[in-house]
């Protein structure tokens, strides 16, 4: 069964002293690092990418982080602005060999829909290119990590087993933002009862290593 590791937007912006910070977010650094060193059949990374005055920045409406609206029938949280296209806050963060990814897909590059999963924007009606991507390349099995547990990495999950792959969350590979206390694990359970199987690092590595001694 080919698998697929996508990397999900470890930026600048995401990490501590970015515009939106995920606590303790550079930890998943090293650990995303080590997975694309293990012998994925392809190997790729979502980037948030938005234009200026985005729906869903905060500035945009002269509102507070935080606040929500509803946009298009579709409840909207208003974030700092964040992941602006060519900015330092939407480049990739240091740390992580990035040479090894095959190809980087583009979100929330619509100024009127956000998009938290990697695969669809938040209404569905626009593709990344990431699912296409993934049944050209015969994948059947994919490894989600990065940035965060609880919107960007949750919602590409749900799309992925609605699109029947088999979808595992590596846990320690990914850390949440945390509104409240409760999201992460909140998130780790809709995740669990929609299918997802819940696995970390050194099982994906063992499971990897172990599967290339049998072919």
């Amino acid at each position: 069964m080919k698998k697929a590791l996508i990397v999900v937007d470890v930026q600048n912006d995401f990490l501590p002293g970015g515009s939106l910070p995920v606590a303790k977010g550079d930890e998943v650094i090293p650990v995303i690092d080590q997975l694309l060193k293990l012998p994925f059949d392809i190997k790729v990374a979502t980037k948030d990418w938005h234009p200026s005055g985005h729906v869903s920045f905060a500035s945009s409406h002269n509102k507070k982080i935080g606040e929500h609206i509803q946009h298009h029938h579709i409840d909207q949280i208003l974030w700092p602005d964040h992941c602006i296209q060519g900015s330092f806050g939407a480049e990739f963060a240091v740390g992580i060999d990035w040479s090894l990814i095959e190809r980087t897909f583009y979100k929330g590059t619509d100024k009127h829909v956000d998009s938290y999963s990697a695969l669809f924007d938040n209404e569905h009606l626009k593709s990344t290119g990431l699912l296409e991507y993934l049944k050209r390349n015969e994948i059947k099995e994919i490894f989600v990590a990065g940035l965060s547990t609880d919107y960007c990495v949750k919602y590409s999950v749900l799309d992925a087993l609605k699109a029947n792959f088999k979808t595992h969350i590596i846990v320690d590979a990914c850390r949440a933002v945390n509104l409240a206390d409760s999201d992460e694990a909140l998130a780790l359970n809709d995740m669990k009862r929609a299918g997802a199987i819940l696995n970390y690092s050194k099982q994906i590595h063992q499971s990897l290593i172990d599967n290339l001694k049998n072919i």
